[in-house]
């Protein structure tokens, strides 16, 4: 097990961003990581709890999309075109799109305050 504890401690020392995301239930990691050679790339992991029947317990399914630096600009581009073809069609069904955005504050109601 030694060479597995020696990968662990490469793995961590190229990783460079980390930024988890959670959507319903999905959780995205985006990681940004360094090669030898002083390269970036990114990899986008998505993990789902599903429960293993065969054992009774809960296990993450992951699936992980390596993104090199020469393909960021073709894949944001074929990224945006599918996600507005989404809202187009969703928009021609009569449906409006509504984009949440993510916030570290809460709604707060001046009442709550005490006002007096």
């Amino acid at each position: 097990m030694e060479g597995t504890e020696n990968h662990e401690n490469d793995n961590r020392r190229d990783e460079v961003f980390s930024k988890a995301v959670r959507a319903g239930k999905r959780t995205y990691f985006f990681d940004v990581k360094s090669t030898k050679g002083d390269d970036y790339y990114l990899t986008v992991t998505e993990s789902k709890r599903r429960f293993n029947a065969d054992n009774g317990k809960f296990v993450f399914e992951k699936h992980k999309l390596f993104l090199y630096k020469e393909d960021f600009g073709k894949f944001t581009e074929g990224l945006e075109e599918a996600i507005n073809k989404i809202k187009e069609l969703k928009l021609a069904q009569g449906e409006e799109v509504v984009e949440k955005v993510a916030s570290d504050y809460t709604d707060i109601d001046f009442d709550d305050l005490g006002e007096k």
